[in-house]
C-alpha cells in the first residue's frame, strides 16, 4: 500500500489519486491537518516500536508531499506557538519512526536541500554551471559584488518565496537590485540571495523521478514582464529535449541530495546551460497538463 502524506488543500494529491483510483491502486491518502477528526495515530513499544497510522503499521512506500497542522484557535501567541512547535516535533517523530521500504522522498532529507547555499554547492561539485553567488546583509560587501558584476544583480530571498498573508498566498519575486537598496540599511537588514544577472534565450522546468528526467522549456524572455521571473504571469510550457549530459547530472543531483524526486530550474544561455536551483517537493501538475510528459506515471511506478 501507498501512503499519501498530505493535506486537504493539496492539488497535486488529488490529481495523482485520481489516477490511481482508476488503476485501483491501493493507497491510504493521510492529511495531516485532519489527525484526530479522520485519522488515527498509534504508538506502541508493546513488542517493538511501532507507529500505525488508521490501523496501519507498514507502508510498501510513502509519497511525502505536504504538512500542515491541524487548525485549533488559541487564546495567546505562546500557546499556538507551542502547539505548533509540539506537533512539528511529533511528524518529526513520525516521520522517522514510520516503517516503510521506500520514500519519495524522505522529509529529512527534503527539508535538508531546500538549503539553497547546500544545493548550489553540491550542484557545482556534480559539474553545473551556476550563477556568480553571495549572500550577505554587508552593504559594502554587496556594492563591491554589484560593481563586479557591471551592476547588473538579482536578488532572491534564501528560504521559501512564498508565504501566507491575510491567508492568502504571496510570492516574493526575484527582482533587480537597484542603487537605492545599497544604502537603504533597512532594506538589507537579513542575509539575501545575490546573483549575477545571466541573459537568458529561455528557462527550463527539469523534473526527476528516480531514473526518469522530464524537461519542459518557457520562453520567459518573450514578455517583459517574465524576463526575470516567469512566475510573473501564467505562460505555457512546452516539451524539452534536454541534452544526455544535462540529463544525468539532474539525475545525480537528485541522487546525491538523497532524494527520489526533485524540480530543477535551470536558464539556457548563449554560454550553456545556468542551474538556479532545486525544489525537492516541487508542483508538476502543470507541466504534465501544458505539455503531456508523464510526470504521474513516473511517480506512481517509482512508488509501486
Amino acid at each position: 500500500m501507498i501512503l499519501i502524506v498530505t493535506h486537504r488543500e493539496d492539488y497535486t494529491a488529488d490529481f495523482l489519486v485520481n489516477i490511481l483510483n482508476q488503476r485501483n491502486i491501493e493507497y491510504l491518502r493521510f492529511n495531516t491537518d485532519c489527525i484526530g477528526l479522520k485519522h488515527k495515530i498509534s504508538f506502541t513499544t508493546k513488542n517493538d516500536t511501532e507507529i500505525a497510522i488508521d490501523g496501519i503499521s507498514h507502508f510498501d512506500s510513502v509519497w511525502f508531499r505536504r504538512v500542515k497542522v491541524p487548525t485549533i484557535s488559541f487564546s495567546s501567541f505562546e500557546e499556538n506557538d507551542f502547539y505548533n512547535k509540539d506537533y512539528q516535533s511529533f511528524f518529526s517523530n513520525l516521520w522517522n519512526t514510520l516503517s516503510t521500504n521506500k520514500w519519495l522522498s524522505n522529509p529529512n532529507n527534503i527539508y535538508k536541500a531546500e538549503n539553497k547555499i547546500f544545493q548550489l554547492s553540491v550542484a557545482r561539485k556534480l559539474g553545473f554551471s551556476i550563477p556568480n553567488t553571495i549572500i550577505s546583509s554587508d552593504s559594502k560587501e554587496i556594492q563591491h559584488f554589484s560593481k563586479e558584476n557591471g551592476e547588473k544583480v538579482i536578488i532572491k530571498p534564501l528560504y521559501r518565496s512564498r508565504f501566507l498573508a491575510d491567508g492568502k498566498e504571496k510570492i516574493i519575486f526575484t527582482n533587480n537590485l537597484k542603487t537605492n537598496h545599497l544604502v537603504n540599511d533597512s532594506f538589507i537588514c537579513f542575509p539575501m540571495i545575490f546573483q549575477n544577472e545571466i541573459e537568458k534565450e529561455y528557462e527550463l522546468r527539469v523534473t526527476v523521478v528516480g531514473e526518469k528526467v522530464f524537461a519542459a522549456q518557457v520562453d520567459s524572455q518573450n514578455d517583459l514582464d517574465t524576463k526575470l521571473d516567469w512566475r510573473r504571469k501564467t505562460l505555457k510550457f512546452k516539451a524539452y529535449n534536454l541534452p544526455i549530459e544535462i540529463q544525468e547530472l539532474s539525475v545525480k543531483l537528485v541522487k546525491e541530495l538523497g532524494l527520489g524526486f526533485g524540480a530543477i530550474d535551470i536558464i539556457k544561455s548563449k554560454k550553456g546551460y545556468i542551474f538556479l536551483e532545486i525544489n525537492p517537493n516541487g508542483q508538476w501538475v502543470w507541466i504534465e497538463n501544458d505539455t503531456g510528459l508523464k510526470i504521474s506515471d513516473a511517480i506512481i511506478q517509482y512508488l509501486s
